[in-house]
């Protein structure tokens, strides 16, 4: 029996829907936030750094697109809890999560103190946890499912570089407890999926190639990096937002507990 075949344009659109999507204000985050919109979905933009997040809702707003911006710290389950509470109370429900926010300060193990592993593994991990638990308990609730997306990394797989090793600790455990949470949320109609970028060009890598740590030569580092992605290039946050589109809409509809590598073919070298 043949299922009948629904448009195309039925499949990705997101009219009528809600996402949050944190560490939203630039580069990643900001590409995905632009994409869910163009989608149809109402996004809140949540990231840290409230005057680049109410920038980033400015041009998104300018563009015909509904969107709110608020200040939310991840690491810190009040701000947690108030970034799902003004969600629901501008658009009524949240449909979609995006774990977007974290950080990545290049520093090698011998000179890191125990508060630099902590301050990562508490944003990029603890912070994702608590919007997963947060969103997903109004979910559950809801009873109409959701989709739940978490920004890990190619670190998640296998070291890009030496100054990230709180980083790729935080990863690794990214993508574990994305596949564990996807067993557990399956049940309530909750897909729960990873996107794993590879190289970005986004402010924060420009940052970050501008500060190396001492002993590492950045430049020689980024010259070896394109040379081992196979299409040459750094990827655009755009396409980013590509993919976390895919896992958002219906055209993903039996996907869950996976990650999606868009890293130009970098792993395969």
């Amino acid at each position: 029996m043949t299922t009948a075949l629904r448009p195309s344009q039925e499949l990705i659109r997101l009219g009528g829907k809600t996402a949050i999507v944190t560490g939203c204000a630039v580069g990643i985050g900001y590409g995905i936030a632009a994409r869910l919109a163009d989608a149809g979905a109402n996004v809140v933009i949540a990231d840290v750094d409230e005057v680049q997040a109410k920038a980033a809702a400015e041009q998104l707003g300018a563009a015909g697109f509904p969107v709110t911006a608020v200040r939310a710290d991840v690491a810190d389950e009040s701000d947690v809890a108030r970034l799902a509470d003004t969600a629901i109370g501008a658009y009524g429900a949240i449909d979609i999560l995006v774990n977007n926010a974290g950080i990545y300060p290049n520093q090698l193990v011998m000179d890191m103190t125990a508060a630099d592993f902590e301050r990562v593994l508490r944003v990029n991990l603890h912070g994702l946890f608590l919007c997963t638990q947060h969103v997903a308990r109004h979910m559950i609730e809801r009873g109409r499912g959701g989709r739940i997306i978490n920004i890990t990394s190619i670190d998640a797989l296998h070291p890009s570089t030496a100054g990230l090793a709180h980083y790729d600790a935080s990863k690794h455990g990214a993508w574990g407890f994305t596949k564990n949470v996807a067993l557990e949320l399956a049940p309530h109609g909750i897909w729960v999926n990873a996107i794993a970028p590879g190289g970005i060009a986004t402010p924060g890598v420009a940052a970050a190639q501008s500060a190396p740590p001492a002993g590492v030569d950045m430049a020689a580092m980024l010259e070896g990096f394109l040379a081992r992605i196979p299409m040459k290039r750094l990827g655009d946050p755009d396409e980013i937002g590509r993919a976390a589109l895919f896992l958002a809409s219906e055209l993903s509809s039996y996907t869950t507990g996976t990650q999606i590598v868009v890293d130009g073919g970098a792993l395969l070298s």
